[in-house]
């Protein structure tokens, strides 16, 4: 409704485009929103008193001139002139009820739309280094990614899932030290574990793996392998100590065998966290590997395109990208030194090849830590000549477990984090699911875990689950005690003119709710908040309750009984396309 109500109101202002209005309105100024009180109509908008100083008249003079121009359209019963310059809206009694006759005519279409030309966009999400398994604060950004993949492809866009693999650089370098030490201690070496190291439980499997296959054949005396190291840490630099211990491994073992130690290790991480996101629900349509993206020379390539821009200059020996060219606050370093490139080489020629792929629109989903890392990569890109606006990066805010009201301490390197399986394990995917997409991505997230497996309806998920298992119930009663629904003779009483089986409070309400559920897909993709969605699903699953509460459903009288489960199934269908979207499942009992 709101979104045809928007294309009338359209129309009208452009056909005053020359006359009135001394030039062409921008389409996305042109919306209209639902009342709060329905004294003033069911939708309203304030156009007029935005386009009234342009237009030099005053905001009740245009309005009044919208209105007239205003296209017949037969779900409009009136529209109103109010206030300073509001225009209101009052639409036909009956239209909730054409409302819920559409959602039973396109059923799990209903919401989606199909464009005959979807915006191509391609959504990287995730993409942690492969030093570890999938962590909380992982499985917020990928119920995140998903859910809004989900909404994106709803909203009628052709969407692309991509994980893009850090497997290269120092972090990839400590897995592989931490591996092989584990490894010495299967062999039977006994040593101290550096700071630095990863010292998760999840390493002394992949060097289980390392040992099956290698036997002895790495395995070097403790004493020699920590012989004439610089200190670690708390009397050294623990930095300086894990990359002294690095370079050791790769000259005691060879630059061969350290290669394979360190792709075997990679391999193992790669292969748990592909099972974790599949276990979540989340697959990607791409998954590409920094180290193959580099072999195959497309960042070579690209930095030669930026040294023929006279975009890259030589100094302190290392290359440097003119960021500042393109609004950053800093020049930013390709090569290093010593001839190693950056992780920011590799991402500006990671986002040419997206855009080189056809994409129209990039997301990236990053962490907060991120943040300034957005106007580099928007210069990269336009350095290229690609416009920036084509780059948009969702941030995703850090995730706290709670249990009986108590923080749980979480760190990868100390491996004292919670692994996203550990957690799954725990709640259940739904509640994991929806918990994460209960807030903004832009805020912290305070996970419950008592909350989330609680059977009530402060539980968001059982609480809107509990309404879809509820129309199912219904269902199953009248097919127990035999008693009659007939769906086509229940939309015509439905539709029929002056029709009041659906005229009460409870039932209005409900409906009006339902009504919004096209509109919440759109604007929750638009605005790229998968919360909008959850909160609405709360919402109408509240208004269920109420007229499930409020109205007997399997009462003897035929019409009011057909009437009441239409509309209970109507909205049990919405329900379930949202949750599909969100990625959580619709049972039929609970």
């Amino acid at each position: 409704m709101k979104i045809e109500l928007e294309k009338i109101l359209q129309r009208a202002v452009h056909s005053l485009e020359g006359s009135l209005l001394p030039s062409a309105i921008d389409p996305q100024w042109i919306t209209v929103e639902r009342t709060r009180d329905i004294q003033h109509g069911d939708f309203a908008s304030n156009i007029a008193m935005r386009l009234a100083k342009s237009a030099a008249r005053s905001p009740r003079e245009l309005a009044q001139a919208i209105i007239s121009a205003l296209p017949m359209n037969s779900m409009i019963e009136r529209t109103e002139l109010a206030g300073a310059g509001f225009i209101n809206f009052f639409l036909r009694k009956d239209i909730f009820a054409h409302e819920l006759a559409r959602v039973h005519e396109l059923g799990e279409n209903y919401g989606r739309v199909t464009s005959p030309t979807p915006t191509k966009v391609l959504l990287e999400f995730v993409s942690a280094n492969p030093t570890g398994p999938m962590h909380v604060g992982h499985g917020r950004q990928a119920a995140y990614g998903d859910a809004l993949a989900n909404l994106l492809a709803a909203a009628g866009n052709e969407v692309s899932r991509e994980y893009y693999i850090n497997d290269s650089g120092r972090q990839t370098e400590i897995l592989a030290v931490s591996v092989w030490l584990r490894y010495l201690e299967v062999c039977g070496e006994t040593l101290k574990f550096p700071m630095n190291g990863y010292r998760g439980d999840y390493i002394l499997p992949v060097a289980k793996n390392i040992y099956e296959s290698q036997g002895n054949n790495l395995r070097h005396p403790a004493h020699i392998v920590f012989t004439d190291l610089p200190l670690d840490a708390p009397q050294g630099d623990k930095d300086q100590y894990i990359d002294a211990l690095i370079t050791r491994a790769r000259s005691l073992i060879g630059e061969s065998s350290w290669q394979s130690l360190l792709s075997c290790a990679l391999s193992d991480m790669i292969v748990e966290i592909r099972e974790d996101l599949t276990a979540l629900g989340v697959c990607f349509d791409r998954w590409t590997s920094e180290r193959e993206f580099a072999a195959s020379g497309a960042i070579d390539r690209a930095l030669e395109r930026l040294r023929t821009k006279d975009l890259l200059y030589i100094k302190d020996g290392a290359e440097w990208f003119r960021a500042t060219a393109f609004g950053d606050d800093e020049d930013r370093v390709v090569v290093r030194e010593n001839g190693v490139k950056t992780y920011f080489a590799s991402d500006i020629a990671y986002h040419l090849d997206k855009r080189e792929r056809g994409y129209d629109t990039l997301i990236d989903v990053l962490g907060a830590d991120h943040h300034g890392y957005v106007a580099r990569l928007r210069g990269g890109l336009q350095a290229f000549g690609h416009s920036e606006e084509c780059l948009e990066v969702c941030l995703i805010q850090l995730v706290s477990l709670y249990r009986n009201g108590v923080k749980l301490s979480m760190g990868k390197r100390e491996a004292t984090f919670v692994t996203l399986r550990k957690l799954r394990e725990e709640v259940g995917n739904d509640a994991c699911r929806l918990f994460y997409l209960m807030r903004s991505n832009d805020q912290p997230l305070d996970f419950d875990l008592e909350l989330a497996k609680s059977k009530s309806n402060e539980n968001p998920v059982f609480y809107i689950q509990y309404a879809h298992a509820r129309v199912a119930s219904v269902m199953k009663e009248l097919g127990a005690r035999g008693i009659s629904y007939e769906p086509t003779k229940a939309q015509q009483l439905v539709l029929r003119p002056s029709s009041t089986v659906l005229a009460s409070e409870p039932a209005q309400a409900m409906l009006a709710s339902l009504s919004r559920y096209p509109e919440m897909i759109q604007h929750a993709a638009t605005q790229r908040a998968p919360h909008i969605l959850v909160h609405y699903l709360r919402d109408l699953a509240t208004t269920l309750h109420s007229f499930y509460n409020a109205e007997r459903v399997l009462v003897p009288e035929d019409d009011q009984r057909y009437a009441r489960v239409y509309a209970l199934l109507g909205v049990q269908r919405a329900l379930r396309n949202g949750l599909e979207i969100l990625g959580v499942s619709a049972p039929e009992s609970m």
